[in-house]
This record gives C-alpha cells, sequence and structure tokens, in this order.
C-alpha cells in the first residue's frame, strides 16, 4: 500500500533490510528473513521476532525508499505484506512517474512532486476505505473478547483493536490491543502465561514514538510511573494518531470537563467510533490550517492542479470544500494557499472538458481556473448547490446599529451603559495619532515605501480573503507591516475576518447583552482596565477604556468559561489600537480559541503546554545552552509572559506589534522561533552566568535594547529604554531579530509543533494533577493519622470514583457543575452513590447487608453543607475515624450519625407512618428505607445542587464573597467537638444506634458475646431512664404541662392520665431490642430480662415483661385542642455521656472497637475490585 511520505534513516535499516531493487530514483527493500538469501544472523534474528507474531501484526516484509542522486535522505512511500504487491507499486513508479522525474532540474522539485503525487493516491484510496466499515462479523467478535477478558461495564464502548506484542522487559508478549472510549487494553495468552492490562486514558502521563536497536519503532505509554511498550503494528502511524485523540478526548472530557455542545460527533462517549474520530481529526486539521470558524467541516478533498497568474505556471495542490469556503493548498512545495468564500463566487465554468478543467469566477473580475480534476463536474455541482446556500451578510450592519443607538442617555454608570451604546468604528491609533500624510521624514517615506509594496502585491495575489499566501507573503510581514493596513491584515491571516463575515451583528448583541451584569469576570475586568498599555494616551481617556471594558466584558458573556483572564487585557489593548472595535473582538475570540488554545484559563495549559514544546526545541537547537542549564524549568519561568502577551509585556510596543504581525501569519511557531533567536543572540552571556537573577537581567536588558528604527510611532507612544542615549550603539531592530529567527529556525514546521504539543499536554496535565494530589494530601495529612503513601493511595481512589461517575454518562452532576475556580481540595468530589461505592470498599467492619445503610448516613453526616457531594478532606476525616480513632471517637461518630439529618425512626403502625408522610411537614422519604426519614436535604440530582450555591456563579451572576470569607474564618476557628455538645438522642434515634451496633458485628469471632455486651447496656440505660423519671415525677409535682420533652412534666390531670392498662415506654423499647436480637442471630437471641438487664439463656428461662408497640408523634404534628401528655407517654432519651459511659463496662465491645486496621488491605482489596464494584451496581 501506499504510504504517507516521511524519511527513513537507511544506514540503521541496512542490518534488517536488503536491496531487491534500485534505479536512480527508487529502492525497493526486502525485510531479512524474508524469501531468498534470509539466512546468516541478522535474518535469523528478524525471522525469529516475526515467526512468533501473527500474520495480522508483522511489519510489512518489503518497502519502496524514494532517494535523489545527490541527496542522502531517503523516504518511504510503499510498502507490502507480499513480492506481487510491492512489484505492482515498483511497476506503476516505472511507468508512471519515472518518465516524468526526467523534467525536473531540481532535486527538491523531484521529491516534492514524488511526495504530492503519493499524497494524491494515498487520498484516493482513503475515499474508498471510508466507505468500507470494518467487517462487523469480526469486529463483534472482537468485542465479545473485549467484553469477556476485560470484565468492564457493558457501557464501555470500544472503538477498534489491533494486533501487536506488549514488551514485559526483553520478552514480547503476542497479543490484542484493544482501545475503547475510556481505556487502553491489553491481552495475551501464550503458552499457559497471560498477561492483562487496563489502562485508564486519564492516568496517561507520555504517549509517544519510540525506536530502539531491535524495534524500528514502538509506542511507549507511560501510566503510573510504570513504562508500557508496544509494536509490531501493521500500521503503526495510524494506531499511535488514534490513542493520541482518545487520550486528549478523555482528557478533555474527564478533567476539563468539557461537553462538546457544537460537536456532535463526541458529544456521546457511548457513541464513540473509529470513523467519528477520523472525521473530527481531518475537520480540525483543516480548520487549523486555513483559520477557519468552528462550525466549518471539511466536506471533500480534490486533487487539482491549479494556475498561478503571478507565476504562470500551474501548480499541483488539494481543493479542500466546506459548508461556506472554497480552499486549495499547494502540495509541491511552492507553500501557496488561498480560501474563497462562497459568498465571493459568483459562477461556475467548465471550458474543457478534455483536461477536465473547471473556471470559478468571483467578485472583483477575478476567475480561478482548476485542472486535471478527476471529479469535476461532482466539484462543480457541490459549489453551485453551496452558493445557493450561502448569503452575502453586510459586515458593518452591527457596527451600524449600534452608531443609530441614542446617545443622550445621562444618570448612568460611569463606563457601563453610556459607553457601550457607542462603538468605536475606527482603530485607536488612527484617533489619537492620525497620519500626516505631507510629512516627508525619512521613517515616514519608508512606512510609504512598504504600502507601496503591499500595494503591489495586492495587485498580484489578490486582496482579502481570496488573496493568494505564498513566500512572498511572509517575507513582506518579516519586513513590517504598515501601520495603515495592519488591521486589515491582522483580520485576514487570523481568520477572524471569517467569523465576523459569518456572525454579523454578533458583537452588539453580546454588548447589550452583558450591559450591566455582575459577575467574578466584570470585577476583574474593571481592575484591571487601567493597567493595559497605561502609557498609551489611548488608554488615558474614557474612549480607549471605554472600548477596552466593552471588548472585554462581550467576551466574558460569549465565552463564561473562559470569561476573563490576566494579560487579555494586554492583548486586547493591542488589537484596538489597530483594529476597529467589532474586529478586535473578533481578533480576541480568534487568539483565545484558535490559535491560543487553553492559553487563557485559571491553569493557563495552553501557556504551560507550549513552554514544554519551548523546553523541547531548546534541547534541539541550543544544545550548549542545555548543557550549560541541566534544569529548563528556569528558561520556562521566564518566557511565560513572552507565550501569554504575545512578547507585548517585554517589548516596547512600537517593536511588540512586529512580533504580533508574525504571530498572525504563522501562529505560536512565530513566537517560537522568536524565542529561540533571543535565546541565541544572549548566548555568550548566558553560558556565562552564575544563577538564575543574573540570566533575567540579561534577559531584561536585552528587551529593553530592542527598537524599531522604522516606526513612524511619535516619540510620546514609543517606549524608549532607559539610558538609550547612552547604549545606542548597542540596540536590536526588531525586523533584524525577526528575520534571523525566521533564517535560523525557519525550518520548524507547524505540524511538527503540533505534533509536539499533544505529546506533551499529556504530560503538562498529569504534572498539574500531581501538583494538586500533592496540595490536597499535604494539607489533608496534617488532620489524619493515615501515613503519606497511604494518603497518596486513598487520593488515587478517591479520584478515580469521581471519573467513574463520567466515564458513561453525559448528565453527571460532576460534568454539569464543575467549576476550575473551586480550591483544590473540592476539584474531586463524589455523589451519594459514589461516596457508597467506595465506601463500601474501605470500610473497617465486615461486609453485609446493613453496610449500605450505613453508608448512605456516614454521607449524610459528612454533607454538612448539604450540597449533595463530599470532598476529598471530609472522606479522610470519617475514614481515619473509622480505622484509626479512639473508642471514644469512633462512638462519638456513630452517635452523630444517628442524629438529625441522619435517619429517624418512624412510628411502627401505619397510621404513624402516613402521619409522618404528610405534606405539611416536607419529609422526603428514602426509597430504600421505607421505615425511616430524614431532615430535608438537597438532592445530589436536583438542579439546584449545592455546587453551584458554595462556588462562584461564572459569567453573569455576582459572587457572594462573603460566604467565601465567612467559610474560611469558620474553618480557621473549629474547635474540637467537645462530648457535652452534642445534643442527647431520643428513644427512636437510641433503638436505631442498637441496631446499628449489632449490623457492626456479623462476621465477627466474638459475635455472640457482642451481641449479649449491647443487650446488657441498653437495657441498662433503659432501666436507668425509668428510675430517673419516676424520681423526678416525686420530686417535681408542681410542674407544668410546658415542660419539654428532655424534662418531662410529673403533674398529672385527668385528662392526661395514661390508661391502666398502657405498657410502659421502656418495656415496648425492650421488646423492640428482643425482636432485633432475634433478627440478627436466631441461633443466638440474647433476650433481655425484664429485671436485672442480663440477657436470658438460649433456652428463654426468663422472659420479658407485656409490652405494646411504640408509638411516636412527629415533632411538628399539630397539638391543639388535646390534653398535655404525660411522662409514660413522651419520649425519653440519653446523652452521649450516658452511652459511652455504660459501653465502656463492657471490654469485649472496648476490644471490637479499638483492634488495628489493617489499612493497606483495605486499600489492596479497594484498588483491585474497584472497578468491578461499578460493574455489578
Amino acid at each position: 500500500m501506499w504510504l504517507k511520505p516521511e524519511e527513513v534513516l537507511l544506514k540503521n535499516a541496512l542490518k534488517l533490510w536488503a536491496t531487491v531493487k534500485s534505479n536512480d530514483y527508487f529502492i525497493l527493500q526486502r525485510r531479512r528473513g524474508y524469501g531468498e538469501g534470509s539466512g546468516g544472523l541478522a535474518g535469523l534474528l528478524v525471522g525469529t521476532l516475526d515467526a512468533v507474531l501473527d500474520s495480522t501484526s508483522k511489519v510489512a516484509p518489503f518497502r519502496i525508499l524514494h532517494q535523489t542522486p545527490d541527496s542522502q535522505v531517503y523516504w518511504i512511500i510503499a510498502c507490502g505484506a507480499s513480492e506481487e504487491e510491492i512489484t505492482q507499486h515498483w511497476e506503476w513508479l516505472q511507468q508512471n512517474i519515472m518518465r516524468t522525474l526526467s523534467v525536473f532540474d531540481s532535486s527538491d522539485d523531484i521529491t516534492s512532486f514524488v511526495q504530492g503525487k503519493i499524497r494524491g493516491l494515498i487520498a484516493e484510496e482513503g475515499k474508498v476505505s471510508l466507505v468500507q466499515e470494518e467487517d462487523p462479523e469480526k469486529f463483534r467478535e472482537a468485542l465479545l473478547r473485549f467484553e469477556s477478558w476485560f470484565s468492564l461495564p457493558a457501557k464501555e464502548k470500544l472503538v477498534t483493536y489491533y494486533s501487536c506484542s506488549y514488551w514485559r522487559g526483553r520478552v514480547p508478549c503476542q497479543g490484542w490491543l484493544y482501545l475503547s472510549t475510556n481505556f487502553l487494553c491489553f491481552y495475551s495468552y501464550l503458552l499457559g502465561n497471560e498477561v492483562k492490562l487496563v489502562i485508564s486514558w486519564v492516568e496517561i502521563s507520555r504517549l509517544e514514538k519510540t525506536s530502539s536497536v531491535l524495534l524500528t519503532e514502538s509506542i511507549r505509554v507511560c501510566s503510573g510511573g510504570e513504562d508500557h511498550c508496544f509494536s509490531m503494528f501493521l500500521h503503526l502511524q495510524q494506531t499511535f494518531l488514534l490513542m493520541e485523540q482518545l487520550a486528549d478526548y478523555a482528557v478533555r472530557r474527564l478533567i476539563d470537563k468539557e461537553t462538546f455542545p457544537s460537536d456532535h460527533i463526541l458529544t456521546d462517549p457511548l457513541q464513540i467510533t473509529k470513523r467519528g474520530l477520523e472525521t473530527h481529526a481531518r475537520n480540525e486539521a483543516f480548520r487549523a490550517f486555513f483559520r477557519l470558524p468552528r462550525e466549518e467541516n471539511l466536506l471533500e478533498v480534490y486533487e487539482s492542479f491549479l494556475w498561478v497568474p503571478f507565476s504562470h505556471f500551474n501548480t499541483l495542490g488539494k481543493i479542500c470544500v466546506s459548508e461556506n469556503y472554497l480552499c486549495f493548498a499547494s502540495q509541491d512545495g511552492s507553500k501557496c494557499h488561498l480560501i474563497i468564500a462562497m459568498r465571493e463566487i459568483l459562477s461556475v465554468e467548465k471550458p474543457d472538458r478534455s483536461s477536465r478543467a473547471l473556471t470559478v469566477c468571483m467578485r472583483g473580475k477575478r476567475a480561478l481556473r482548476f485542472s486535471e480534476v478527476r471529479d469535476f463536474e461532482r466539484l462543480a455541482g457541490t459549489i453551485r448547490r453551496q452558493c445557493g446556500n450561502t448569503a452575502s451578510p453586510q459586515h458593518s450592519a452591527s457596527s451600524q446599529m449600534l452608531l443609530e443607538c441614542g446617545e443622550d442617555e445621562e444618570g448612568l454608570m460611569v463606563g457601563q451603559k453610556d459607553s457601550s451604546k457607542t462603538v468605536s468604528t475606527e482603530a485607536l491609533m488612527n484617533v489619537f495619532h492620525p497620519q500626516d500624510a505631507e510629512n516627508l521624514d525619512p521613517k515616514m517615506l519608508k512606512e510609504k515605501m512598504k504600502e507601496q509594496s503591499w500595494q503591489i502585491h495586492f495587485a498580484e495575489y489578490g486582496r482579502g480573503t481570496s488573496m493568494f499566501c505564498t513566500k512572498k507573503t511572509r517575507d513582506l510581514i518579516v519586513r513590517g507591516v504598515p501601520e495603515s493596513l495592519r488591521g486589515e491584515l491582522w483580520m485576514l491571516f487570523s481568520g477572524a475576518v471569517n467569523d465576523m463575515a459569518t456572525h454579523p451583528g454578533h458583537y452588539s448583541e453580546l454588548v447589550e447583552a452583558s450591559l450591566g451584569t455582575s459577575s467574578l469576570a466584570t470585577d476583574e475586568i474593571e481592575r484591571d482596565l487601567h493597567r493595559s498599555l497605561p502609557d498609551h494616551p489611548a488608554f488615558q481617556s474614557d474612549t480607549g477604556i471605554s472600548a477596552l471594558r466593552r471588548v472585554l466584558t462581550a467576551y466574558a458573556y460569549r465565552n463564561p468559561k473562559i470569561g476573563y483572564c490576566q494579560a487579555m487585557n494586554i492583548l486586547a489593548s493591542m488589537l484596538l489600537l489597530y483594529a476597529k472595535e467589532e474586529e478586535a473582538f473578533w481578533l480576541l475570540v480568534a487568539v483565545c480559541e484558535r490559535m491560543l488554545p487553553d492559553y487563557f484559563n485559571r491553569r493557563i495549559i495552553g501557556a504551560l503546554v507550549d513552554q514544554a514544546v519551548f523546553e523541547d526545541l531548546i534541547r534541539e537547537h541550543l544544545s550548549q545552552l542545555t548543557e550549560h542549564m541541566t534544569d529548563l524549568t528556569f528558561l520556562s519561568s521566564v518566557s511565560l509572559s513572552w507565550f501569554l502577551t504575545l512578547f507585548i509585556s517585554v517589548l516596547p510596543i512600537e517593536s511588540a506589534v512586529n512580533v504580533v504581525d508574525c504571530f498572525f501569519f504563522d501562529g505560536i511557531k512565530a513566537i517560537l522561533q522568536l524565542g529561540l533567536a533571543t535565546l541565541d543572540y544572549n548566548m555568550e552571556a548566558l553560558l556565562c552566568c552564575n544563577d538564575d537573577t543574573e540570566a533575567v537581567t540579561i534577559l531584561s536588558r536585552f528587551f529593553d535594547s530592542v527598537a524599531n528604527k522604522d516606526s513612524p510611532l511619535p516619540a510620546t507612544v514609543q517606549q524608549a529604554p532607559v539610558g538609550s542615549n547612552n547604549r545606542a550603539a548597542q540596540r536590536v531592530d526588531i525586523s533584524d531579530l525577526i528575520r534571523e529567527a525566521y533564517e535560523k529556525y525557519g525550518d520548524i514546521k507547524s505540524e511538527e509543533v503540533e505534533s509536539m504539543r499533544r505529546r506533551n499536554k499529556l504530560y503538562v496535565i498529569q504534572t498539574l494533577e500531581d501538583t494538586t494530589r500533592q496540595n490536597a494530601v499535604r494539607v489533608v495529612a496534617q488532620e489524619v493519622k493515615f501515613s503519606a503513601s497511604h494518603m497518596d493511595e486513598l487520593y488515587v481512589l478517591f479520584k478515580r470514583q469521581h471519573f467513574l461517575s463520567c466515564y458513561w454518562t453525559v448528565s453527571s452532576p460532576a460534568l454539569q457543575h464543575h467549576d476550575p475556580s473551586l480550591p483544590y481540595l473540592e476539584q474531586y468530589q463524589l455523589g451519594r452513590a459514589q461516596f457508597t461505592s467506595l465506601f463500601l470498599l474501605l470500610q473497617p467492619w465486615s461486609p453485609g447487608a446493613y453496610t449500605h445503610t450505613l453508608a448512605r448516613w456516614t454521607f449524610r453526616l459528612l454533607d454538612d453543607n448539604n450540597d449533595g457531594l463530599v470532598n476529598f478532606r471530609e472522606f479522610c476525616r470519617a475514614l481515619d475515624i473509622l480505622y484509626s480513632g479512639s473508642f471514644t471517637e469512633k462512638l462519638k461518630f456513630l452517635f452523630k450519625m444517628h442524629l438529625p439529618p441522619a435517619p429517624v425512626l418512624l412510628a411502627f403502625t401505619d397510621s404513624d407512618v402516613s402521619k409522618a408522610c404528610q405534606p405539611s411537614q416536607s419529609v422526603p422519604l428514602d426509597e430504600e428505607l421505607p421505615n425511616f426519614t430524614r431532615l430535608t436535604v438537597c438532592s445530589p440530582d436536583s438542579p439546584d445542587d449545592g455546587v453551584i450555591r458554595k462556588s462562584p456563579e461564572k459569567g453573569r451572576g455576582k459572587v457572594d464573597l462573603q460566604a467565601y470569607l465567612k467559610q474560611w474564618q469558620d474553618e480557621i476557628q473549629r474547635k474540637e467537638e467537645s462530648i457535652k455538645d452534642l445534643p442527647r438522642i431520643d428513644q427512636a434515634q437510641f433503638i436505631q444506634l442498637s441496631k446499628t451496633l449489632y449490623s457492626l458485628f456479623h462476621g465477627d469471632p466474638e459475635e455472640e458475646a457482642l451481641f449479649r455486651a449491647v443487650a446488657r447496656v441498653t437495657s441498662l440505660l433503659l432501666r436507668m431512664e425509668e428510675v430517673g423519671r419516676r424520681l423526678q415525677e416525686d420530686l417535681a409535682p408542681s410542674q407544668t404541662s410546658s415542660t419539654s420533652p428532655q424534662s418531662p412534666s410529673p403533674s398529672k390531670t385527668p385528662s392526661s392520665a395514661p390508661p391502666p392498662q398502657t405498657a410502659s415506654p421502656v418495656e415496648g423499647a425492650v421488646e423492640q431490642l428482643q425482636t432485633l436480637q432475634v433478627d440478627q442471630d436466631p441461633s443466638s437471641p440474647g433476650q433481655v430480662t425484664s429485671d436485672g438487664g442480663a440477657p436470658s439463656s438460649p433456652d428463654g428461662t426468663s422472659d420479658p415483661p407485656s409490652s405494646s408497640t411504640m408509638e411516636t408523634e412527629p415533632a411538628n404534628t399539630p397539638s391543639e385542642h388535646t390534653a398535655p401528655p404525660s411522662p409514660q407517654a413522651m419520649d425519653w432519651s440519653f446523652s452521649f455521656e450516658q452511652v459511652l459511659a455504660s459501653l465502656l463496662n463492657e471490654p469485649v465491645l472496648v476490644r471490637f472497637f479499638e483492634k488495628p486496621v489493617d489499612v493497606q488491605r483495605h486499600l489492596d482489596r479497594a484498588k483491585r475490585d474497584q472497578l468491578k464494584a461499578q460493574i455489578n451496581k
């Protein structure tokens, strides 16, 4: 098959490959170990390696390389599994390519032509392969194996699978690699040795291609500090790109909490397919290359020749068609591309059918001629159809609409509503520093020459969106853009002109909608307005400040996920100087959402990723500096502002604009090149530095010395360096610095930069996640007794449980209400269901039917703010008490668990249950506990869940900063809770506490003794309370009926006298405990006697007195027109001290709660069974 041309170092490949045929331009090679002449040590080694692999994963044994006579570089262009297949490719090259190559004079032209032709063949094959889906029968079989081998939930979507080898040390294990939405899985079974591997995409820190002596190429995956190496892929590049896409998708969805509302391919993780991911990657690459709006998708691709009028020849390239644009990019090394908006096309003609040509006529009396288009009739039909669906919006509609708005409103907020009604239609530089046409000083004359050069360029290459962009365009950019054309060219090269044309009137709508809103973003904007280029006159007046306010506020309203971040004000200020207000807004959109993705958020991930790319480039191009500075983190900290502000914050404004010119044309590549040139220029001084401070001083002085000798700006605007008179001879011209950057580092390709970005993004995100983990563990470790290693494992388990709630759903509360502004302790939180699953894995007692209820009550106790979520600190505090707490601490935890808002025992009769569920009480009934209820607690699934209430409202709402300060103050002033501060427990809660204690003893070796001990304690407490109540009745006969239930009234009236047949509440409670014991252990009932508190013998020789059913009246039940209750009918209660003192008299209970817990054993079990628990659930 034909392969995308890639460089091959033939010298290292000679040991594994033998040449079969060759000519001046192509070489056919056979892998040693195949066919004739396969002997020898190398052939034996290669043959042995390939023999243990099945046929689907072997490296193709034949390949074809391209080479020119005067070049040492080889390009692999084809491979084949059989000699017949590779021979067909070889013969096709001989018949179709060899004759054409003799026409070219330059080796570069030959290589460019061959590469373009091979890419065209691949594109044609791709059309057929896209139509043919994978064999459904084979995929179904692979899916069954995937489900049986790895036991993942049925919702887990298998994307694709490959045959490969997994290296365990130096031993390869042949097996199958399965790539699903959330996991990378590998399975191998050979000679009784089973290898099974499951890695979550969000836990991968490195994913890269590597090579070694034995393996030409392999894929290395780093996760959890371990390296996993996979090799022997038939299509390694395809596999690697798909793995990158899945890893990036998981990170964006689970860590960044993106929901992809505008991309239907990625919206539902249960519907991800290999074809969908490939389509998404093509669309992203298409939009990034041509700087198109994010709504555009690549619909069709055609190989064609385009007549280039300024060069008078046809250039080979590809036509790319989207919904609203027709684009062309050359493939022959001329680096020519253009974009044609469908709204600009007037007609499509087919003048010459023999040459399969068509002519596209555009506005402005321009025409483009495409030839050798294979399906030119289909292309013509597509263009006509798209043109019919495309309108031609008026770009100035929004600005005109705002100009017509009234400006006579008074009494408004200064700089808010009044300024928003007048949108500036002129660049601030034209307002504050208009050019004098009669000024003929040398700088203005040079400015006029630049303008004339661009006018000539426009005449030859076109102007506007349909302008040809070539090497000459870049040369003009490097020399410097004239002041009068800067805004227009920024809009063109950034693609913002297409955004503005696609969304007419959108900016004015945003300005009106954001009018008067107050949020955290608007507060930060107001604070930074006067810090944006404060020395420039434009931002010393209300005109510039108001325009800056409108642009930043409108963007924060448009994109609340980003809102406002520092450095956006500096960038927006620069844009407003040279572009109209609406244009500046769309330029800001292009920078923040396309050209610098993930830069402007609280974690500035994009800037950190590009710094990692910058470090890689330093190691590659500035090896001397790398040897001198073994740790490049210093350069990362220094260069952060270079990337965030595009050098605006470190260079004088008249020099920084030239950098911005290059950035809008070449993207981040221009910033990387300039950074390398800066370090290279100061190489000698940096090599002599002894510390970081000295290096910072050197770079600061260098930036102060950079000037723009051709700048026509007046002296009042230019930021002259300090001491410029003494060091005038040492100044560096920005044009020379940029030219040197392009000459030395211009060979850096944008595709390489994007590849390095993808490779480093996983590492940067995992580094940030490790920092978050370390901070959270450090804070929580001061409050618990867990070791550092145990805390790390707990955090990993907690974080993984959080992800489990997001893997197979798009409506998880954690995804919908994620707020990156929360502190690191609350970045990952668990809802009730996920908390219950993890608690059951880690709880120190034997599992039983009652442990689910116990987990739910523990969650309610920890969720003290009623937001339906528990964070890592709260989770660790609870586990620390259950694992390492004293007997008193554990008992207090259980005691508090049964206090409101914990579940309360309802009445034991149906009538009382119905009373408790009356609408007037607003008490929801737990579906899983039909006999229990609790106080009203916000449900985690409710739309008003507390995540929003306790976090800043993004975008539009006013943030309650006082609530944050109060929460922080409460954390600081929190004191150890005294046992005397605990409220008393009533009879229903005490009965439930006794049931909970019984449930904990299940499966314990001393289970029977523990049951009897609890029975003795409960009987003793009940008798003590009864005696105390009777004494109180005798000593206080004069108390009124208004006494609280905890101090019951002893007064007796005829209406309050109890019926003579009614038994005491204590006797009823004893009967309930008796029944509970029988339910817990029928073989050992442990019944409570009526007179001594000791349990009866198993034969039941002592029976309790008769009792009646206990009845509990809810606290808020209406009681008017009823007589005061009698002391016997009123609730009794216990204090915590009474319960504690009684339990301390039972040594077997003390031993049970104070026996040590093997923390590591529970952690290992949780790690092993965490995913299985999710499946069983």
